[in-house]
């Protein structure tokens, strides 16, 4: 069980101002978060190879295809006004 004297230590730590009623709510949390943690340790993982990161070898990205869009066009539809392919507002600057 994380106490309040635990919580106010990690608090400063972190240099956070907490009050009373957040020192209890986070001793509380902080307790379920450590038996959570306890409960991932019962796992059997014996049989489960190591992993030194996520890159499996192989091409995990797709190939670059051109494809025609008419984007641009459905975009400015939208658009109040426009020229050629750009947005056309009013001067902002004096």
């Amino acid at each position: 069980m994380i106490d309040q004297k635990v919580v106010e230590y990690i608090a400063k730590l972190a240099k956070v101002e907490i009050n009373e009623q957040e020192k209890d709510f986070l001793s509380s949390q902080l307790s379920k978060i450590i038996s959570y943690i306890d409960k991932l340790k019962e796992v059997d993982t014996k049989k489960v190879k190591p992993m030194r990161g996520l890159y499996t070898g192989k091409e995990l990205m797709r190939k670059d295809q051109v494809k025609i869009s008419s984007a641009r066009e459905d975009i400015l539809k939208n658009a109040p006004d426009f020229l050629d392919d750009y947005f056309k507002i009013p001067k902002v600057i004096k």
